[in-house]
């Protein structure tokens, strides 16, 4: 087989020529942590498109198989098949010194790294490239991003979904395809790289039990510890720290890891020693108490709060990368707006979003004068920021989407001064796409807008602060939530997308709910930081398993350098049911100047239902502040 082929100009030099490992496993679960690979597929391709090695094999897992209505690999299939750790050199030598490609890499990615982990060897990845990523960034007019949608709209065969070899071999065309379409839209591809592996990073841990009380905030001099109260210890005791820990959780106390200005007590024996969480403590007037002290009070831990009952559990979340199978999703309320979202209080120093009604998924044929860009993607290239931010701005007031990037899904560009320098201008000029100035945003003609083709499904549009139901399933299981944040490729900086799981008082219930690239999951694997490339990551999240004192997550974004969001311009957001799933809502931030930290989009209940609001709301302090403002220090 080969990757060239005459229907595609597959480039095979410069940016877009590798080493390739083409991989699709097949596996008992959803979570690398705990499930097994039932069975891999590798194909090997080299820079000029020509295959050069193919292995495929059902593996033993020594586990139940999970969902063999997805797979269809029984325990009877399995029985006598190799266990992972006697292919694992074979796989390894295949991946050696390749690109490692999937359709959801990390999925694949992160299963292969257990794996190899378990087998007491290194995964050989230094790089990989997500197929799935790669087409969010070409956006090719499909209905969404799943392998079989993607294989039909670029004419590849697929004869059995969910083979391991099968699909492995559509994955080649896909990357054929996808290739090329990155090609003509000189568009770098978004190539993850791939640290070395730690083994002690996959061994599985219990997650914590999160506490049932609500925190009733700081120890009084001479009074009693409460339920809920967040505990922390530092420094040597003459316990041992595992049995204080147990002692304190079995009274109802959470114990916490951090200080923060959230901490009701601070125990030490050496309030001097200069820890970390001693310095914290001194500086958030965090009060201090001796272990003696501390295992007097625990003899007499009074009553707290319990958690606010929540909503009814939706159905549990569908087996499977993509949720494929997930019933029919009632659409969004139409009724829902900002105004009258139940917004308890806005993140700590956050002044309110804008309330503007939530917006309708647009209709090209609906001819109306007031939103003559709907259905239309409008790329904004030169001017300064906040002449761009107006003319963004402009584009979304008039039903159309502001693009932060060249794709296949641009309709136009708008030129303002110096935009004539932009490197992507030579592409669109080969491309014919239309350019205009700035006052074509006063009134775009009917003859323009009816030029545009209409998509299978255009995403809802929501400016900053636009709130949207998220849909509930019909007659199905609940997907996951993805919640892809995407900017324009940066050569000086790195941004890293996080998440806080945060409860009715505004604070994480424990340190584990802050997510992020050193800890990119939650303890039960509800929230997860996902990671497409260098210009991408996702915050999935299944909703419907969410521990019943999270009232809100919110997904922000911050800057790793010196670098403001005024030169990095606009973060696009689209909300998404399952990793493949067609966006419901599509945002596009950019109103930050001086600001390093940015809140992109809460997702909150509201009774029986979960919102996202659009937020755009930035700060001048970095990540440690914003967390510490939700009661997580990340110092530690």
């Amino acid at each position: 087989m080969s990757l060239v082929s005459p229907s595609f100009d597959v480039p095979t030099t410069g940016d877009y020529a590798y080493d390739w490992a083409l991989v699709d496993v097949e596996t008992s679960g959803l979570m690398a942590r705990q499930d097994r690979v039932l069975s891999i597929a590798v194909i090997t391709v080299g820079p000029d498109g020509e295959q050069t090695g193919e292995f495929s094999t059902l593996l033993n897992p020594g586990c139940d198989p999970g969902p063999v209505d997805v797979h269809g690999l029984t325990v009877e299939r399995l029985r006598g098949a190799p266990t992972f750790d006697q292919v694992a050199g074979r796989i390894g030598a295949m991946l050696q010194d390749r690109v490692l490609v999937a359709h959801n890499a990390q999925f694949d990615y992160d299963f292969l790294a257990h794996e190899f982990a378990r087998a007491r060897l290194w995964l050989p990845v230094s790089q990989r490239l997500c197929t799935l990523a790669l087409n969010r960034q070409v956006d090719p007019p499909t209905e969404d991003m799943k392998l079989g949608t993607l294989a039909a709209h670029y004419g590849i065969p697929q004869q059995h979904a969910h083979d391991a070899l099968d699909d492995t071999r559509v994955l080649a065309g896909i990357l054929r395809a996808s290739l090329s379409a990155a090609a003509r839209l000189d568009l770098p591809l978004p190539l993850v790289t791939c640290p070395p592996r730690a083994e002690s990073q996959f061994t599985p841990k219990p997650p914590k039990t999160p506490c049932g009380y609500r925190n009733p905030g700081r120890l009084t001099p001479g009074g009693p510890l409460r339920q809920g109260m967040k505990v922390a210890i530092t420094g040597e005791t003459a316990h041992a720290r595992a049995e204080l820990v147990g002692r304190a959780v079995a009274a109802g106390l959470n114990m916490m890891t951090s200080v923060s200005r959230h901490t009701s007590v601070l125990v030490t024996n050496e309030p001097a020693s200069g820890s970390a969480k001693a310095r914290r403590a001194l500086a958030e007037g965090v009060p201090v108490i001796d272990e003696h002290s501390f295992l007097r009070l625990l003899a007499d831990v009074q009553p707290g709060a319990a958690h606010e009952a929540t909503a009814a559990k939706v159905n549990a979340p569908v087996a499977g990368p993509d949720a494929e199978r997930a019933g029919r999703l009632e659409p969004a309320s139409p009724t829902a707006s900002a105004a009258t979202a139940p917004d308890a209080a806005d993140p700590p120093a956050a002044s309110p979003g804008v309330a503007v009604p939530a917006p309708r998924r647009p209709d090209p044929s609906a001819g109306t004068v007031d939103k003559p860009l709907a259905g239309r993607r409008v790329l904004v290239l030169g001017g300064g920021h906040a002449d761009a931010v107006a003319a963004r701005t402009r584009v979304v007031d008039l039903g159309g989407s502001a693009a932060v990037n060249l794709s296949a899904g641009v309709t136009d560009v708008v030129l303002l001064p110096g935009g004539e320098g932009d490197r992507r201008m030579r592409r669109i000029t080969a491309l014919a796409l239309p350019v205009h100035n700035l006052r074509w945003l006063t009134s775009p003609t009917a003859t323009d807008r009816n030029a545009v083709a209409p998509r299978p499904q255009e995403p809802l549009v929501l400016p900053r602060g636009g709130v949207i139901d998220l849909p509930m399933p019909h007659g199905g299981p609940a997907p996951e939530w993805y919640v892809t944040a995407g900017w324009a490729p940066q050569s000086d900086c790195e941004i890293d997308i996080v998440a806080f799981l945060l409860d009715e008082d505004e604070q994480v219930t424990f340190d584990e709910d802050f997510v992020f690239y050193g800890a990119p999951e939650s303890p039960a694997g509800t929230v997860r930081l996902l990671t497409g490339g260098p210009a991408e990551q996702t915050i999935a999240l299944d909703l419907a398993s969410l521990p019943p004192a999270t009232r809100k997550v919110v997904v922000a974004a911050a800057i790793d350098g010196a670098a403001t969001f005024g030169t990095v311009g606009a973060i696009q957001i689209g909300a998404a049911p399952g990793s493949s799933g067609a966006p419901l809502a599509r945002a596009t931030l950019d109103a930050a100047t001086t600001e390093r930290t940015m809140l992109l989009a809460e997702i909150y209940r509201r009774g029986p239902v979960w919102r996202l609001r659009a937020v755009g709301q930035g700060y001048d302090h970095g990540l440690d502040a914003l967390a510490r403002g939700y009661g997580v220090d990340v110092a530690d």
